[in-house]
């Protein structure tokens, strides 16, 4: 039939820290976050040296992203997922003190090629460490 189970085998999941601790940001303007820890990348369309994901067949994907961040009086945590050029979802929460955690997801129709990454909401702060709050996975439910 000419259908090739292997190519619709597509999964990941990736931390943003492979090691140590850190608070990024603030910066002035939206910057591509790149998760550098992989979990999973079955079908390997997650490169975590650029942090995009790269459809590799035409299909539905789901995608779901996990921002943490300390509270902060001026500073909130928050991320932005991108299809191509494209703003999709953000996830993002602010409080003065203690921990933020935001989350949000999407289901996408995606072509071969299109490209969906994350970056960080401008004027935020994102936290990680070696117990990986800050995730980002995507996984394809079906090919059309």
């Amino acid at each position: 039939s000419g259908f090739d189970l292997t190519v619709n085998r597509v999964a990941f999941s990736a931390s943003l820290l492979d090691s140590g601790s850190e608070d990024i940001g603030p910066f002035n303007a939206q910057t591509n976050l790149v998760f550098r820890r992989v979990v999973a990348n079955i079908g390997n369309a997650y490169n975590p040296n650029t942090g995009f994901f790269i459809a590799p067949v035409r299909g539905v994907y789901h995608f779901e992203i996990f921002i943490c961040g300390h509270g902060h009086a001026s500073h909130g945590s928050g991320a932005a997922l991108f299809k191509n050029g494209e703003h999709i979802i953000t996830a993002y929460e602010h409080q003065a003190s203690h921990t933020v955690k935001a989350g949000n997801s999407a289901t996408l129709l995606l072509e071969v090629g299109d490209v969906v990454f994350l970056r960080q909401w401008q004027n935020s702060r994102i936290y990680d460490d070696q117990n990986y709050h800050t995730t980002f996975s995507g996984h394809l439910l079906f090919p059309m």
